[in-house]
């Protein structure tokens, strides 16, 4: 009997990047299904609102795509789970004086856990999304060849730490590359992903500069070749993620407090702490004569701590829910480039694993807005090392 082709469900959002790899992976063969997940949204002032990500209007122009590439279409619920796994992780980390990452947490429990389940539930050989980042397959040449060098480390041959952390890093069969577009490069908020997760996982728009990729659906008559990225956290009504947390946050869980120098002199009161983050500088609400800005946050005291530009720079952080992306953590301090944030430039560190499964990272330089709750994402030039959560 002939051979079937390889089955694929793309996550689809309605918008020009899932469409194109729908597309994409339609014209190299593969047997595509297109997938979209109802998120949770809150109801605001006694209506109902749609999750940007799945609102009427991206349903209807993912549906659209669908007809057009003549693949089939499902719709399906996963309010609950990530009203509970990433809304009130949200909510959660605001009020323990953290600024979380909403779309990490979403990866990690969300697209690349109940999605990919649910994928592999149809049949699936693979899961494949719009990001804008790469997997590679290591040659399995190089695979034994890393093998090999290992077993001569372990032997006993001495070699320089970071060799060797790069041989143990070669033998994880999948990569994490970063996004061809450097500029849009998502790399930073897929660290949490696992070789069992790589193996079965497709990116096909990130080969592609943005530029090119709207282009390339333009010439295939997409609909959405031209629709705006949505920039804000997809499961507020407005935007307005203070007012959301007045509104979700348990009753007295945000309470004014003193806002204070380094020195613990009291300077103003601020509006509640999870209003804001490090490196803030406007609305604090008070005179002084030289900037100040959010250097750390207090919950214990509830205390907002500030200061000039010259105290914000830190020079090491530690992380925790570590994942390395190679199944394991290197074997010593490791070399690596830094991102403390999504648009953050990568920074020199070194970067060593700590017995409790945490990581150390010590920077070449101070960087600015070391912000715990934020992720700390490991680079070795383009490829992705894993990450973890800022402490």
């Amino acid at each position: 009997s002939p051979t079937l082709p390889p089955k694929v469900v793309v996550a689809m959002s309605g918008g020009v990047d899932s469409s194109l790899a729908a597309a994409l992976l339609k014209e190299q063969g593969y047997e595509v299904i297109g997938v979209m997940m109802r998120l949770w949204a809150e109801v605001a002032a006694g209506e109902g609102s749609s999750n940007k990500c799945c609102s009427l209007e991206a349903v209807n122009d993912a549906r659209r795509v669908a007809d057009l590439l003549d693949i089939p279409f499902y719709l399906i619920n996963v309010e609950q789970p990530f009203k509970q796994r990433v809304v009130d992780f949200t909510v959660a980390g605001y009020l323990a004086g953290q600024t979380p990452n909403p779309c990490v947490q979403c990866n990690r429990h969300i697209r690349f856990d109940y999605l990919f389940d649910y994928a592999l539930s149809l049949g699936a050989d693979y899961l494949a999304t719009g990001h804008y980042a790469r997997v590679r397959r290591k040659a399995e040449g190089a695979m034994q060849k890393a093998e090999c060098g290992m077993q001569n480390a372990e032997g006993g041959v001495q070699r320089d730490p970071a060799e060797k952390a790069v041989a143990h890093r070669n033998r994880a069969e999948f990569e994490l590359l970063k996004g061809v577009d450097e500029a849009k490069d998502q790399s930073y908020v897929l660290y949490v992903l696992t070789q069992r997760r790589l193996a079965r996982l497709l990116f096909p728009v990130g080969w592609y500069t943005k530029t090119l990729a709207r282009q390339m659906a333009a010439e295939r008559g997409l609909p959405v070749a031209s629709r705006h990225d949505s920039q804000d956290l997809c499961f507020l009504a407005d935007g307005d993620y203070r007012r959301f947390l007045r509104d979700w946050a348990p009753a007295q869980a945000i309470l004014p407090g003193p806002i204070v120098d380094s020195s613990g002199r009291r300077l103003g009161q601020h509006s509640g702490l999870p209003f804001y983050t490090i490196g803030q500088r406007k609305g604090l609400g008070i005179a002084a004569g030289q900037p100040l800005y959010v250097w750390r946050l207090e919950p214990a005291d509830n205390a907002v701590v500030v200061g000039p530009a010259s105290e914000l720079g830190r020079g090491e952080l530690t992380a925790s829910q570590v994942n390395w992306i190679a199944g394991y953590p290197p074997s010593g301090p490791t070399p690596a480039a830094v991102k403390i944030r999504y648009r953050a430039r990568p920074a020199p560190a070194l970067v060593t694993p700590l017995p409790d499964g945490r990581v150390h990272v010590q920077c070449a330089d101070p960087l600015r807005d070391v912000t715990p709750g934020q992720s700390a994402v490991f680079y070795d030039d383009e490829v992705c090392l894993g990450g973890g959560i800022i402490e």
